[in-house]
């Protein structure tokens, strides 16, 4: 047992499930984006969309996108520093098919380009990012993240894997008719790769995010 087993996270209150994994996973999308996004839509699934008001999960949202960590105590003034920040919001209420019910689907909108990040809160803090774009993942957060957009072409992995130089921990790759002629690939690394900016001279590689762990 771990003291986390014992005393809980460290948090703004009063969920961890639904306060401060919701926090989390919006989080997760400020990083991918790296930065505030102009405009966001929360698509709230099972017991997040019952009891989002309630359990404080809109104002852990509306605070994750904003880059705030978890023990921030601005986090109750979420919707005025969203206005401030003049952040455009909305939270909908929906149907995501047979999947965990702490489950929200992001899509944020930043310099007219749109990433959705689907996400569960699976309890005492702990969340899975399930989608990125449409593919299917299975990220916990932990993990320094490499997500890239390649043309789907022989050889595109070989090349992208060539340049980073850490050690995979897991790895997604998924050819997607939404990105028409594109995969996505997502790399789980050990460490922050030193050499990033090597990735703009692979020929395939359109596009990439990188996402850092807050351990």
């Amino acid at each position: 047992m771990s003291m986390l087993d014992v005393v809980g996270p460290v948090m703004v209150g009063p969920s961890s499930s639904h306060t401060l994994g919701a926090l989390k996973i919006a989080r997760f999308v400020y990083k991918l984006i790296n930065g505030i996004p102009d405009e966001v839509e929360f698509h709230l699934h099972g017991s997040f969309a019952q009891t989002y008001l309630g359990h404080g999960t809109d104002r852990a949202l509306i605070a994750g996108v904003l880059g705030l960590r978890e023990d921030d105590y601005k986090i109750k003034n979420a919707y005025d520093l969203a206005n401030k920040k003049n952040l455009k919001f909305k939270f909908i209420k929906t149907d995501l098919g047979d999947v965990h019910p702490n489950t929200v689907l992001i899509r944020a909108k930043k310099n007219d380009r749109i990433n959705e990040v689907q996400g569960v809160s699976i309890g005492g803090g702990a969340i899975k990012i399930t989608k990125i774009n449409g593919v299917d993942c299975d990220l916990s957060g932990d993990y320094n993240t490499l997500i890239i957009v390649n043309r789907d072409v022989k050889g595109a992995l070989e090349n992208i894997l060539s340049v980073v130089h850490v050690n995979v921990a897991n790895l997604y790759l998924k050819r997607t008719s939404i990105l028409e002629g594109r995969s996505l690939t997502i790399l789980e690394l050990d460490e922050k790769p030193d050499n990033l900016k090597d990735l703009d001279n692979i020929e395939c590689v359109i596009k990439y995010f990188y996402v850092g762990s807050d351990n």
